[in-house]
């Protein structure tokens, strides 16, 4: 069988009959691309699990406010984005600890993480995403992993495409630095 459309996909939840296999379907369609913009943002394997799993209850619970303004996908990824950053969020204030603690000690499980196959240059990229920016690095995951074109990235984000493209710049010359000194 070939890849379900979104349009198909939506007329599948829409109908009661087959709105559970209709979300099932979606679920298979964009979990692994999901998981890996999660994954890249918490870099754990167990907490990204729990971060995806909340992904989908939210968007199960809210397919009936989807607009279609944008893609199915890029709604989705919206809700994901906010959702790990949710998730950053939380574990610091659980913690009582700054963000720079935070991305410290996911830096320190990165090669922890027995389902990491990273190799040392892998290890100094995530290494040094880590040390940006949140919003430069959302942008540099965005634009370097997903391969999303500036203007999907700037509906996802709420940000100008020139913004965007300066934090996507700047992102790239402070990883540059990072990789020559490490």
């Amino acid at each position: 069988m070939s890849e379900t459309t979104d349009n198909q996909l939506l007329d599948l939840i829409q109908q009661p009959e087959s709105r559970r296999y209709g979300f099932n379907l979606l679920v298979r369609k964009y979990q692994e691309r999901i998981y890996w913009l999660v994954r890249r943002m918490i870099l754990n394997h167990d907490d990204t699990d729990d971060v995806v799993q909340n992904v989908f209850l939210k968007v199960w619970e809210n397919l009936d406010r989807f607009r279609g303004d944008s893609t199915l996908y890029t709604w989705i990824h919206r809700i994901a984005v906010n959702e790990a950053l949710k998730w950053l969020s939380r574990t610091r204030l659980r913690q009582f600890v700054s963000f720079s603690t935070v991305e410290r000690k996911l830096e320190e499980s990165l090669t922890d993480d027995h389902y990491y196959t990273g190799d040392e240059i892998h290890v100094a990229l995530q290494k040094a995403m880590l040390r940006l920016p949140a919003k430069q690095r959302l942008v540099f995951q965005m634009k370097y992993f997903d391969e999303m074109k500036y203007e999907e990235i700037s509906k996802i984000l709420g940000t100008s495409v020139g913004a965007l493209k300066a934090s996507y710049h700047h992102a790239v010359k402070k990883i540059e630095q990072f990789i020559r000194d490490y």
